[in-house]
């Protein structure tokens, strides 16, 4: 029996040329919802529709046979995000937080409703992460290093530290160049793909850029971790990691926790609409990983590792 029979299967499991390859079920319908609003102007007010970004509580758990062969199941975090492409987000949270190496690492992936215990009708959505067989966590390390990811209180020593201790490399030896034009570019291009936040004007994403300054893919959510997560997540279970041919594109700030899952999927540089933080700049050149901040059509700028920028 599953750990979770009671549960319908979500995201789908084939085998293509012996690999695991995963498709995706859930979709991005319940993104934004219509809200009835007063609209008030310097001529007066008017009642009139308005589009909101969806925000609803995820948890991710995790689910695999301990060393009893007793079926265990741990919740590891509960995010709020934008509902849609759930299973991605689940598998590029825990991929970015090093709990997984491989797609070989899931059996299945499977979303459904969870129980409202708040009172308030928030019953979370659960993301339920079965493990293959003979993969085993460390819940002590994972407790310690999911509830210290904020790097509230965390010093910056002590996280780089742990992240090379977490088996991080420097990144070099790669290829990926990009022109100062086509950074640039990048802005513009990022909205022409964002549907929901042309719609709601509240949504962060991530997309992912090729050196011509092609954007193939991006991932929106009301959180900028969980746009990452999605977009790093489809990849991941797509494959395609390490992603050493590529620049990540966020459309807010560059925090820390960006720059980390960019290092750990293999990513040379990441491009950030808003500021960087120092740790996340001291983190970028500590690991050779290339950071612009403040990228407009007019200017940008590098902040380390300045050679993968041409012009």
């Amino acid at each position: 029996m599953h750990l979770w029979q009671a549960l319908p299967a979500r995201f789908g499991l084939q085998r293509v040329n012996g690999r695991k390859r995963f498709h995706r079920m859930s979709q991005d319908e319940n993104a934004t919802k219509g809200v009835r609003i007063r609209r008030s102007t310097t001529e007066g007010n008017e009642f009139m529709e308005d589009v909101l970004a969806v925000e609803e509580p995820l948890e991710i758990r995790l689910a695999y046979r301990g060393k009893n062969g007793a079926p265990v199941s741990r919740g590891v975090s509960i995010t709020m995000r934008t509902p849609g492409d759930d299973e991605s987000l689940a598998a590029g949270f825990l991929a970015t937080e090093g709990m997984l190496d491989s797609p070989d690492d899931l059996d299945q992936i499977s979303i459904g409703s969870g129980e409202d215990v708040s009172g308030l009708g928030l019953a979370p959505n659960v993301a339920k992460v079965a493990l293959g067989a003979g993969r085993t966590i460390d819940l002590e390390q994972l407790s310690r290093h999911v509830f210290t990811s904020s790097s509230c209180g965390v010093c910056g020593k002590a996280t780089l530290e742990a992240l090379v201790a977490r088996g991080l490399a420097k990144i070099e030896g790669d290829e990926f160049r990009i022109t100062s034009d086509k950074l640039r570019s990048l802005p513009v291009k990022l909205l022409e793909w964002q549907k929901n936040f042309a719609e709601t004007g509240g949504l962060h994403a991530t997309g992912l850029v090729t050196t011509d300054g092609l954007i193939t893919r991006i991932a929106e959510d009301v959180g900028r971790h969980n746009a990452m997560d999605k977009l790093l997540g489809r990849c991941f279970l797509e494959g395609e990691w390490p992603l050493s041919n590529y620049l990540l594109l966020v459309s807010g700030r560059a925090s820390f926790e960006l720059i980390q899952k960019a290092l750990v999927a293999g990513v040379p540089m990441l491009a950030a609409v808003g500021a960087p933080s120092s740790l996340a700049v001291e983190l970028a050149d500590s690991f050779g990983l290339t950071l612009v901040g403040f990228l407009s059509d007019k200017r940008f700028n590098v902040y380390c590792n300045p050679d993968r920028v041409i012009g």
